[in-house]
């Protein structure tokens, strides 16, 4: 079975505990309606620390400054995003208003993501992939060895993080092919609300 056509309840065991992944999570149109809206949108290139990514990005709710070590308040979730929230956190089986951070990111061909673990103050990750398909890796340390897994990032389809997915493993996107978007939402745990 090619890992990116698995089904939601049948997820290869070797993929992190708490993971979940649908395919067709949106249409073509949508997708592409979507892609449209983006292209008025003011991406800037990703930052860290002095080093500039090949990614862009755009946040929306709060944004992580990793010059600054710091989360700011930004814009509000523009509109045309609010219904996609909603069915993201259905997915996750939340409510709306718990995903108050939005990430958006451009990959270029040549462009991915280095090995990370999302930021402690945020709680359940919904991914949504857009354009080219990728590879979404996972690694833990495991004794002087890593554990790892992947899976097929297909377009359109979603993912969430939580669980050992998302506090034990680190995740990474190696270079894209082609133009690929992902559209991420976070949630915060209960003791890090920045309200």
């Amino acid at each position: 079975m090619n890992q990116g056509q698995f089904d939601l309840f049948k997820i290869p065991p070797s993929l992190p505990g708490g993971f979940r992944y649908r395919l067709e999570f949106l249409s073509k149109d949508e997708e592409r309606d979507l892609v449209e809206r983006f292209a008025d949108l003011p991406f800037k290139g990703f930052e860290f620390q002095g080093y500039r990514g090949k990614r862009r990005v755009i946040s929306f709710g709060w944004q992580y400054d990793f010059n600054r070590m710091e989360l700011q308040k930004t814009e509000d979730v523009p509109d045309f995003l609010l219904p996609l929230r909603e069915r993201a956190a259905r997915f996750a089986g939340l409510e709306p208003p718990d995903l108050q951070h939005v990430l958006l990111s451009e990959y270029a061909s040549g462009a991915g993501i280095g090995w990370h673990r999302d930021k402690p103050m945020f709680a359940e990750v919904v991914g949504i992939s857009l354009g080219s398909p990728c590879v979404f890796r996972f690694r833990r340390k495991a004794g002087s060895k890593w554990e790892r897994a992947s899976v097929v990032a297909e377009p359109r389809s979603v993912y969430l993080l939580q669980g050992p997915s998302r506090t034990e493993w680190e995740h990474s996107i190696p270079a894209v092919d082609h133009l690929r978007y992902s559209i991420t939402f976070r949630s915060f745990g209960s003791s890090d609300h920045p309200d």
